[in-house]
């Protein structure tokens, strides 16, 4: 069975934190049926993790070259597994695959995060162990004990929304061909294998559809990513670009983009493109021009993509791009989870504990579209300093998650002013027919089509 997300990147951590990652060159039973019951239980709402058997580990890095396994080795350790896991209570099975990887064999056993949370295990496998509650504390299993074990039993009653079955939407409302995209683009086996599979054996994999046998249903997650209009469950899915010609409000153009929100994210930012203007300032007494942007296009990317990944899907509004003259407002609800809104509140270095949705988040990474990591609002004021541009701005209520990107002071309001009527109007309509052209011609690559016309248009008109 083949696993949804690329080896390589796995193995290289360039996806996939290495908190999530353990490296095993050889089987410890004891160790392993933990490890496995720590990322079922997920208290981090990382959405499970990986165990690679068959790799030697240094400093909680794979050690290249791999030693691998034979595969005599490989049976008997898939054998020893499933038995293993019955041991965990309530019942709990992770996916195992064996891969081939640099003329090695491995094992890859995924143990994604349970549904029927928390999970013990026990703590020997000799006569009358005691059970225990097992997690994950950054790169370690621990024993769930004090803060640990109340966040458990926390979250025992609450499954994250993005992996929650949707009870009003059948497999039929899962699209093959955008699962199958999705495989191609992140380079994983699985989808030369999809090929072959039915809907339902490929959407059983990609672990999108739960429930019983006569009743299985899409998981939101699924739906978000697989649907072509999610907007049927989750009313005002969208992103909404609003483009205001002055600050007083009475004159604006506006997008809605719709559809699978990879997708709505792809095209939204390559509509925004269109507003990044490169200044050059020559000075005579130095050699080297003095080049900036009215702002960095990778704090506009890193801004949308944190609003995608942290919205509240339950919630029906839409996520919101406010463009003025003078600053971008971005916008998404509910607010920052704790302690993420005491810090901004405080003003302190932000990280984050927790997740509002881990397999969005697993799978925005796997695009290429966020790194998660806690690094997404550091990143925003990193590319804004780079740029010399005004810090963002970032506010967070029970409601709502606001950031602000101010234009770079040497911009004028007249100079802003003139890249609207020029840039935006004409270039936008221009953009908005294309799309909707490759609606209707059917293609399914229209994200990477648009943004390779908007970023030609771009650079053609500032060259």
């Amino acid at each position: 069975m083949a696993l949804p997300i690329n080896i390589d990147n796995l193995l290289r951590g360039t996806t996939i934190e290495w908190e999530r990652v353990e490296f095993k060159e050889g089987f410890n039973p004891e160790a392993f049926l933990h490890t496995i019951c720590a990322f079922a239980n997920d208290v981090n709402n990382w959405g499970g993790g990986y165990l690679v058997i068959g790799v030697e580990d240094e400093n909680g890095r794979p050690k290249l070259p791999i030693k691998g396994l034979e595969v005599e080795q490989a049976d008997a350790i898939q054998k020893k597994i499933q038995a293993l896991c019955h041991k965990i209570q309530p019942a709990y099975s992770p996916i195992i695959e064996p891969v081939q990887y640099d003329g090695k064999l491995i094992l890859i056993v995924w143990a994604f995060a349970g549904d029927v949370r928390p999970y013990s295990a026990p703590e020997h496998l000799g006569k009358r162990p005691q059970r225990h509650y097992y997690v994950r504390n950054g790169s370690s299993t621990v024993v769930a004990k004090r803060v640990l074990l109340d966040r458990l039993l926390g979250l025992a009653a609450k499954v994250p929304f993005d992996d929650r079955i949707n009870h009003f939407a059948s497999i039929d409302d899962l699209d093959k061909g955008l699962i199958q995209t999705f495989l191609q683009r992140v380079n994983s086996e699985l989808f030369d294998q999809s090929i072959e599979l039915s809907l339902l054996e490929l959407c059983q994999q990609m672990q999108i559809i739960r429930g019983p046998n006569e009743f299985l249903r899409p998981v939101n997650v699924g739906l978000l990513f697989f649907c072509r209009h999610p907007e049927r469950y989750f009313p005002y899915t969208q992103i909404d670009v609003v483009i205001h010609n002055n600050n007083d409000g009475n004159s604006f153009s506006e997008k809605i983009f719709k559809g699978n929100i990879d997708s709505q994210l792809i095209e939204a930012l390559s509509y925004l493109r269109l507003l990044i203007k490169e200044e050059v300032r020559k000075y005579s007494d130095k050699t080297e021009a003095h080049r900036f942007y009215n702002y960095p296009f990778r704090a506009i990317e890193e801004a949308l993509a944190n609003a995608v990944y942290h919205k509240s899907y339950d919630v029906r509004e839409p996520i919101e791009v406010q463009v003025f003259p003078d600053r971008i407002l971005v916008q998404s609800h509910e607010g920052a989870l704790p302690p993420v809104d005491k810090q901004i509140q405080e003003g302190k270095e932000i990280t984050v504990r927790s997740y509002r949705n881990r397999r969005i988040g697993d799978y925005l990474k796997e695009l290429s579209l966020t790194e998660g990591r806690s690094t997404g609002l550091r990143v925003i004021q990193k590319m804004l300093e780079s740029n010399g541009s005004p810090p963002a701005v970032f506010e967070t209520g029970e409601t709502y998650f606001l950031t602000t990107l101010f234009i770079h002071p040497e911009i004028s309001f007249n100079n802003t002013k003139a890249i609207f009527e020029d840039l935006v109007i004409d270039s936008i309509d221009r953009v908005e027919r294309y799309i909707d052209e490759c609606y209707k011609e059917g293609k399914n690559e229209i994200s990477n089509q648009v943004s390779n016309q908007v970023s030609n248009q771009v650079d053609d008109r500032f060259k």
